[in-house]
């Protein structure tokens, strides 16, 4: 399994708790925005906005410049890749647990068959 700073990692999730942050990134992975553009789909004040970018910030999924009074957002997609990483491991360990359901589910079935045709 890929080892993590735990705390890195907890950051990250933490920033994916929240359906708003997920949404900014979602738009993030389609390239640069402003703060304003970020907050504009939500209804919400700049204010927001920036709390949810900083969140965002700390966990190392973007990364943020400025050109005058703008903000600009861009995605940094690293962090995402290592919390994609963390869950692969849990992905295999299902699939061989779901495999190992089907093996058994099949086998029952077969024996059911030939019990039924003496």
């Amino acid at each position: 399994m890929v080892e993590q700073e735990p705390a890195t990692l907890d950051a990250v999730f933490h920033a994916l708790s929240d359906s708003t942050r997920r949404a900014m990134l979602r738009e993030l992975a389609g390239g640069e925005q402003s703060v304003s553009a970020l907050a504009a789909p939500f209804s919400m004040s700049l204010a927001g906005a920036s709390k949810h970018v900083k969140v965002l910030e700390s966990a190392g999924l973007v990364r943020r410049r400025i050109a005058g009074r703008t903000h600009y957002c861009r995605l940094d997609a690293a962090r995402l890749a290592e919390a994609e990483a963390w869950l692969r491991y849990y992905e295999r360990f299902w699939t061989r647990r779901l495999d190992t359901l089907e093996a058994l589910l099949k086998a029952e079935d077969e024996r059911q068959r030939e019990g039924e045709n003496p």
